[in-house]
């Protein structure tokens, strides 16, 4: 039986792997594997922090409980479902880029904004000697105000300046994947 939906595949979107990168620990190589899933999926050109974010809260138990149980989860996870199906359809012609990141060009298949989000998650994480971790990844995306995964936690009513706060174990923020910002 033929499926309904013809399979697509991320090369024909142009959404390369990075899985294999030394840099990223296994849990988040698989996180952004689902995200690159998820992009693939809703006809998306790129990977953007909506989809990481998205991926993380499905994938990562540790990024998960920095928004503790309840309703604020269930509300965020919500909107980041009615993303994939409609909510995110203004977003779908546009790239996200704040104009402050750098294009990353070895992260191709990632919106620049996401692409270095990813790469200061790899800073982050050299900073403390390991891999990076999906918590890396998070307060890389929250850090940014112009980040489509901050716009979907504000709708959520979830304040993307405590969640960085709780990541960072400080209240001096740093913003826009590692430049001040917030």
């Amino acid at each position: 039986m033929q499926p309904l939906i013809p399979r697509q595949s991320a090369h024909e979107h142009g959404i390369q792997r990075v899985d294999n990168d030394a840099r990223l620990s296994e849990e988040l190589a698989s996180v952004v594997g689902g995200a690159r899933r998820r992009a693939v999926r809703d006809g998306d050109r790129q990977i953007d922090t909506a989809h990481l974010l998205h991926s993380l809260l499905e994938s990562d138990p540790e990024a998960r409980s920095v928004f503790g149980e309840g309703p604020q989860i269930a509300r965020l996870l919500g909107y980041l479902v009615q993303r994939s199906i409609g909510y995110g359809l203004r977003w779908q012609n546009g790239v996200e880029d704040s104009g402050a990141v750098p294009v990353v060009t070895e992260t191709a298949g990632f919106s620049p904004l996401a692409a270095g989000c990813m790469e200061y998650a790899c800073e982050r994480a050299a900073g403390r000697g390991g891999p990076a971790r999906g918590t890396d990844l998070l307060a890389a995306i929250v850090a940014d105000p112009q980040a489509r995964a901050v716009e979907v936690l504000e709708r959520a009513g979830i304040d993307p300046r405590e969640v960085f706060a709780r990541l960072d174990g400080r209240s001096g923020l740093t913003g826009e994947c590692g430049e001040a910002a917030l």
